[in-house]
């Protein structure tokens, strides 16, 4: 799908595309680079976010797709959606920092929301949000989502998601009612 007002083109990951998304998700959530946007968690979380066999393996799940955003022939956002039965999971959500702040996250939100409930009638679309991210889980709330209250823990030891900075870290679940 092309949106002529805002020239993105809107579709699903496929293998060719795993280093450069690997990158995009680093450049949004670690390092100085992230610094450049607000979403950053270069505070609280120092190594990778995610890796090449994770974003492989999201693409091939026959449950899940990768929603990829390009602009100018340029991935510069993205994010998982995963259908789990009456509801969808998303997740792996990033924007480019350099873009973010300009609407653009509010954009493939909505378009991912949209996606999910036609592609698998879902009623509810859930994601778990890093509990101290009070700015990130405000924003997810404007957008409609709630918070539930419902804690897991942050899986501490596994470098694959990062090394924690702070010992307080869990994930939330937040939930948000379609219709």
């Amino acid at each position: 799908m092309d949106t002529a007002a805002t020239g993105l083109t809107f579709r699903d990951a496929v293998d060719a595309d795993v280093d450069a998304l690997v990158a995009l998700v680093e450049s949004a959530y670690r390092g100085d680079a992230s610094r450049a946007g607000w979403t950053t968690e270069a505070d609280i979380l120092e190594g990778q976010r995610t890796d090449p066999e994770g974003v492989l393996q999201v693409i091939k799940s026959p449950d899940s797709r990768l929603l990829t955003v390009e602009q100018g022939g340029r991935i510069v956002a993205c994010c998982q959606l995963e259908h789990r039965g009456d509801h969808a999971y998303f997740g792996m959500f990033a924007v480019s920092p350099a873009l973010q702040g300009a609407g653009l996250g509010k954009i493939v939100i909505a378009e991912a929301e949209r996606r999910a409930r036609e592609a698998w009638g879902v009623s509810e679309m859930h994601m778990t949000v890093i509990s101290v991210r009070d700015d990130l889980i405000a924003w997810y709330e404007r957008r409609g989502y709630r918070r539930t209250g419902r804690m897991t823990p942050f899986p501490y030891g596994d470098e694959r998601f990062g090394i924690p900075q702070r010992d307080d870290l869990q994930f939330e679940l937040l939930v948000k009612k379609f219709g």
